[in-house]
């Protein structure tokens, strides 16, 4: 009978791939196998495919069902192929045919590939079914005649390329920057490469026939006796950190790993040495961990020092009391001494503790703040780089005040220094100086601060901002939300630090962002001189009697201290948390309102929204914004509607007044 031929189809295919499928040769089951499955019966004929042989052979599976065999396979082999196929079938067992065969597939396209086949028996009802497992085996092939021809060329050159390799090999060792060393079992020093030469500072005429022993200090040599025994048994000592000397006489701390060299015959003849200087890395780790015990001890010191002086502060004031009730002359008087004494040298010790926590001793003197800070700006622009805008405002013509200047530099430094990490793609910064006048409402809103006339520096950013919990923690020594490495923490408690000590006062308001402003307040030398110009000027501003003011404020005790001023002045307030309470409240009104002062950053609505609304339904309401910002700073950020008056927190009770007086007028 004629064998069936390449595109001979059978009567039936798919019948016969029906009842493929009930011998439970599914066809997912063939979709899980990665080689190409084909499945024919005993005249060759393929009864089922899978997707794997569509993508090796380029045909479709309709294609492919009902073709001989033969029509995956190059004509030059399809005799021997047919050959193969009828053994099997008289003698059925699983076979993998192609190791030394040569077995070739062929594509749709005609090219041709070495395959490697796996043929498996499967009984069916109809007879056997033998299922085809192709694999290519091509990058094996390229694979095989790659090494092939490598091996024949490393035997045609062995002399030579073994010659250059070791060339190679040694031209890379000594390029290394570790120290690779080798030696012999007794320890003396057979190799040194350029890497050892320039760690240890030997040459290699120098170091060659040395014992190795000449690199360990006194306290180490038995670890160097220990190590060749390790070797000398085939040992491999890993990577382990000891001490090494080098040719001056200096210790560096290596990271060392020592291999045994063997013979062609594996016996062990020497040993190989690669050590890694990690001197510098140690250094940085023993730095990172002193920074973090100098955290841990600055915190300990400041809080010795705050606990200390209480109680210090405590023993003194009862020796003064006692003084006047003890005689002089007693004997008990000596102890008195004694306790005061103590007393001066326990100040003594405070303050070295809080020179340690940067609350250096001041040196004060009369200072126009605006002559000194044209001064340090001359610093601030270069510092803070062509992407960020320095503007210098000088609000009040003559501010002096008493302060070290060093340390008012280093505050305005130390602040430029944030704001500049705040703004990372540029910006504005704004230092800003102005005459206020603290009255009691605000003294006692913001103690320890004293009445009287003061000196307002503030330092304003149009950067990040930061949120309540940052803003509450910015003064603590060694808090810093900068990453490792990149900031001590020391920088604000410093500032707070100085302030404190020149009888100021530091405040900050932020919000994320909307940039920050820092703002310190310095007393006047001339004090007492204004304070009573400054109660005579009290009594000027007129009573609000007849007007009522919107207040919106989200900060409820900001907000009742303000209700509180103003209506001791006469004037009918209206209380809001937000913008949209305030809506509601004026629209339920019955009284007509005549100005609102609101706040300009808050949840929600904020203040130039909230007076874009109103200004649209009450042309006539006057609008006054109070903000921790400057109003340069909400300017710049495009904050503030033209013609709206801005009342910069922390106010005065005199600063309210006389701005909602102004206002209204």
């Amino acid at each position: 009978m004629r064998p069936l031929q390449p595109h001979d189809p059978v009567q039936d295919p798919q019948a016969e791939v029906r009842s493929v499928a009930d011998s439970l040769l599914s066809p997912s089951l063939l979709e899980a196998v990665p080689d190409a499955m084909v499945a024919v019966n005993q005249k060759g004929v393929i009864l089922q495919i899978n997707t794997q042989t569509e993508c090796m052979f380029g045909y479709t599976r309709k294609e492919l069902i009902g073709q001989s065999i033969e029509i995956l396979v190059p004509e030059c082999q399809r005799s021997q192929h047919i050959g193969h196929r009828q053994q099997f079938a008289e003698e059925p067992r699983i076979r993998r045919m192609g190791v030394g065969l040569n077995l070739y597939g062929r594509r749709r396209n005609g090219s041709e590939f070495p395959v490697e086949i796996s043929l498996s028996p499967i009984p069916t009802g109809n007879g056997i079914l033998v299922l085809s497992a192709i694999r290519d085996i091509t990058d094996r092939k390229l694979v095989e005649e790659q090494l092939r021809r490598a091996h024949e060329e490393l035997a045609r050159q062995r002399d030579r390329e073994l010659w250059e390799n070791r060339a190679r090999l040694a031209l890379i060792v000594d390029s290394s920057q570790d120290a690779i060393i080798g030696k012999d079992l007794n320890g003396i020093i057979t190799h040194w490469n350029q890497g050892a030469e320039h760690i240890y500072g030997y040459t290699a005429a120098e170091a060659i026939g040395q014992p190795i022993s000449l690199l360990a200090p006194q306290d180490r040599v038995d670890e160097v006796s220990s190590i060749l025994e390790q070797v000398r048994e085939g040992q491999r000592v890993e990577y382990f950190e000891s001490v090494r000397v080098t040719r001056d006489g200096r210790r560096l701390d290596m990271s060392i790993s020592v291999s045994p060299i063997r013979d062609a015959n594996g016996e062990t003849i020497g040993a190989s040495t690669i050590a890694r200087n990690v001197t510098g890395q140690k250094r940085v780790e023993e730095q990172l961990r002193q920074a973090q015990k100098m955290e841990a001890v600055g915190r300990l010191a400041g809080g010795i020092a705050h606990d200390f002086n209480n109680i210090l502060g405590i023993i003194t004031a009862c020796t003064e009391l006692l003084i006047p009730h003890v005689d002089p002359e007693a004997a008990s008087s000596q102890y008195i001494d004694h306790i005061r004494e103590a007393s001066t040298r326990g100040a003594s010790l405070t303050r070295q503790l809080l020179a340690f926590s940067r609350k250096q001793p001041t040196k004060p003197r009369v200072l126009d703040l605006n002559e000194r800070l044209r001064e340090v700006s001359k610093l601030l622009r270069p510092l803070m780089g062509d992407d960020v805008e320095v503007c210098l405002l000088a609000r009040s013509p003559v501010p002096l005040v008493e302060v070290d200047p060093g340390q008012l530099d280093q505050i305005v430094l130390n602040l430029a220094v944030n704001a500049r990490d705040a703004m990372p793609y540029g910006g504005k910064l704004i230092v800003e100086t102005a005459a206020v006048n603290l009255d009691d409402d605000f003294v006692a809103q913001h103690p320890p601060m004293k009445i009287g006339r003061h000196v307002m520096l503030a330092v304003s950013d149009t950067g990040t901002g930061m949120d309540l919990a940052t803003q509450q923690r910015i003064f603590e020594p060694f808090f810093t939300t900068k990453e490792t490495g990149k900031g001590t923490g020391l920088g604000l408690s410093t500032v707070y630090g100085i302030v404190k000590q020149s009888a100021g006062h530091i405040w900050v308001y932020s919000e994320p962002g909307h940039g920050t402003t820092f703002k310190i307040y310095f007393p006047c030398v001339d004090e007492k001189v204004w304070l009573g110009q400054e109660a005579k000027a009290e009594t000027e501003y007129p009573r609000g009697e007849g007007k009522t003011i919107l207040v919106v404020e989200d900060d409820e005790i900001m907000r009742t201290l303000t209700r509180k001023m103003l209506e001791e002045q006469g004037y009918a307030v209206i209380e809001a948390s937000d913008g949209k309470v305030a809506l509601e409240k004026l629209a339920s009104s019955g009284h007509p309102v005549d100005l609102t002062l609101t706040d300009v950053v808050m949840r929600g609505m904020s203040g130039p929204d909230l007076a874009l609304r109103l200004m649209n339904s009450n042309p006539g309401m006057k609008i006054v914004y109070m903000s921790g910002y400057t109003d340069e700073l909400l300017d710049h950020e495009g904050g503030l509607t033209s013609g709206i008056t801005l009342l910069e927190k922390p106010f005065t009770r005199s600063a309210l007044l006389g701005t909602i007086s102004g206002a209204l007028d």
